[in-house]
């Protein structure tokens, strides 16, 4: 399976003046977790990274650092994560069928999550990690005043990794790239072009490190698995 990891922000909700997954959680960056536990899976056997030309000597000292038996590669990331993810759809190579794509800052996502997701790939054209909405939610207009209650059986909080058919997914972000679609994630791209989106059971632990509360609760939780 390959795996591609959008790399490419500068984590502005951190108070960063760099890369947030250039920063230390325990004794690793961010991103070395990531690696970590896709290096643990069974089924990646290639890693493609986007990220900005500034950050590669970093990167390269990571993957250095780690002694990763994982081919990583180096992709010139964009200014948004749809950019990032369309370069790496570019350089995946000639025999890629299928692909993850990972989000660096789920640094707490387990191999186990990875392989689950790559299996499911072989069954379905796209997929979603993601978790049951454990919250009663509310819809508010600009006023902050409540309109509706949706069901929370339907709601389901999206995670990543996300995987796809290659074909399919490049097909759709050529086509959102010509009608000037701008989405959050790939699945969203899948949506608007009516092709099925699969729900995988995510991790609890599986948080998205965006803020300094959460670099701590990262911190926790890694602590937690490591003294378990």
């Amino acid at each position: 399976m390959h795996l591609l990891i959008p790399a490419a922000g500068m984590g502005k909700r951190m108070g960063s003046d760099r890369n947030k997954l250039l920063l230390q959680l325990l004794d690793r960056p961010i991103l070395a977790w990531t690696l970590l536990a896709a290096e643990k899976s069974s089924s990646i056997k290639w890693v493609g990274i986007m990220g900005q030309t500034c950050d590669f000597p970093d990167f390269k000292a990571i993957v250095s650092d780690l002694n990763l038996n994982l081919p990583c590669n180096f992709i010139l990331g964009g200014e948004t994560r749809q950019e990032s993810v369309f370069n790496g759809l570019q350089a995946l190579p000639s025999e890629a069928d299928r692909v993850l794509i990972h989000d660096g800052a789920r640094c707490l996502a387990t191999p186990a999550l990875f392989d689950r997701c790559a299996e499911s790939l072989l069954n379905c054209q796209g997929l979603i990690a993601a978790v049951p909405v454990k919250d009663t939610i509310k819809i508010v207009d600009d006023s902050l005043i409540v309109q509706d209650t949706p069901d929370r059986r339907q709601l389901w909080a999206a995670q990543t990794p996300q995987g796809f058919e290659v074909k399919l997914l490049k097909e759709c972000h050529n086509q959102g790239r010509s009608l000037g679609w701008e989405v959050t994630d790939d699945a969203a791209l899948f949506e608007k072009c009516n092709l099925p989106v699969q729900i995988v059971e995510g991790e609890e632990t599986n948080l998205k490190v965006t803020t300094p509360m959460d670099l701590a609760i990262a911190e926790f939780i890694l602590r937690q698995r490591l003294t378990a």
